[in-house]
């Protein structure tokens, strides 16, 4: 399925593939420049000079993005896009997942096959051992049927094992499901998943934020587990080694504030070592049913077994909507939008939260059609639920 070329990516998405694309500038040097020059377009605008003045840039890094101003150099990048069906997204698309927008290393774009959707925010990642055990196959696809019939968009990351199946058991349930993958969508890695990849993109999408003819490579995987675990409310892990990448997913749902689930196994098996450690150690809450994820997950979780009831673009919206009760946080953060449009640093400024609870409290809030996100990472309250 090809595209035309003038649906493969926004002009502002445009912009940003085209700072990507420049020589030495990644997810947090991007994040950078946009914040220190208010936008995309005013990174574009700058002088080699000007450029060369933000922390960690050269004046070789400012070249190079100057060099990027008129798109030549991504022409043949949207062409291939177009030719396989795949749309290029940033940040300041209304598909590109929100919650990525909360971490400190978002993808500066996406590659997406397939469709990301409103609905996708209520999402849960379930990763584990690629040789899992058969008690954990059967854990995975029941989880992924489970989440999906909960409401939840089941996200992995289409490795043998425990991530194929989890998509599997999302698929069989009906429910939306999305694959990110460590290398370009111009192939499906590993192979034999091709048609499964097929059937995500179908019901969900496979993504990647690495150019199109990348190829898989152990260097790409860390990052790739980080969106994993960026673009989702919670991440459980089924079965996994001391030394799983696995693992590593669940350390950046830690660091991003997210909530970490693990399912206990065998204390003979070497694929349940690392995930009864993380346990005992009170780094995974432990889990043996959908009960614990959604009580885990508070007033989301206790509304998410009615998703889906009238509206599945928005599963949660109209019972979310009719929540009248804010926690302290979410009250202090209301408090301070008012009818203001604020952005994060500024809502830190105003609660005296940290921002880990503030970029937390405003996901929840967003989630509850309380907040929404506009351009520019500022905030703005909705539908007078501000609190009295």
């Amino acid at each position: 399925m090809s595209l035309s070329l003038d649906s493969v990516a926004s002009p502002a998405a445009r912009q940003y593939l085209a700072l990507k694309s420049a020589t030495g500038i990644g997810p947090i040097l991007a994040q950078r420049l946009i914040a220190h020059f208010d936008g995309i377009d005013g990174v574009f605008a700058a002088s080699v000079r000007e450029l060369a003045q933000v922390e960690r840039m050269s004046s070789k890094r400012a070249g190079a993005v100057q060099a990027m101003r008129d798109q030549e150099c991504i022409g043949d990048e949207l062409q291939l896009a177009a030719e396989r069906g795949v749309r290029i997204v940033c940040p300041l698309d209304e598909d590109y997942p929100a919650a990525l927008t909360y971490i400190d290393d978002p993808p500066v774009c996406l590659y997406v096959a397939g469709d990301i959707r409103r609905q996708d925010m209520l999402a849960m990642a379930i990763v584990g051992a690629r040789r899992c055990t058969r008690y954990g196959a059967e854990q995975a696809r029941r989880f992924g049927t489970l989440l999906a019939q909960a409401g939840f968009t089941v996200v992995s990351g289409l490795a043998r094992g425990v991530d194929g199946l989890a998509h599997e058991g999302a698929l069989e349930a009906g429910g939306r499901t999305v694959a990110v993958l460590g290398n370009g969508l111009t192939e499906i890695y590993p192979a034999e998943h091709t048609g499964l990849a097929e059937r995500i993109r179908q019901s969900g999408a496979v993504i990647s934020e690495l150019p199109m003819t990348t190829p898989p490579d152990s260097g790409n995987f860390q990052p790739r587990n980080r969106v994993i675990a960026g673009m989702c409310l919670g991440t459980l892990v089924i079965e996994a080694t001391q030394r799983s990448g696995a693992l590593l997913t669940a350390r950046f749902a830690t660091e991003y504030n997210r909530e970490v689930f693990a399912i206990p196994g065998r204390i003979d098996t070497p694929e349940a070592a690392g995930t009864n450690a993380r346990i005992r150690n009170g780094e995974a809450k432990l889990v043996t049913c959908l009960a614990d994820i959604l009580d885990e997950l508070g007033e989301v979780g206790r509304l998410m077994p009615f998703a889906g009831a009238s509206n599945p673009e928005t599963p949660t919206e109209q019972a979310v909507l009719s929540v009248e009760r804010f926690d302290e946080n979410q009250q202090r953060v209301l408090n301070a939008l008012g009818s203001e449009e604020l952005t994060v640093d500024t809502l830190v400024d105003e609660t005296g939260l940290p921002i880990s609870k503030i970029t937390s409290t405003l996901m929840s809030l967003q989630l509850c059609g309380a907040v929404r996100q506009l351009p520019g990472q500022r905030f703005v309250c909705l539908r007078g639920n501000s609190p009295s």
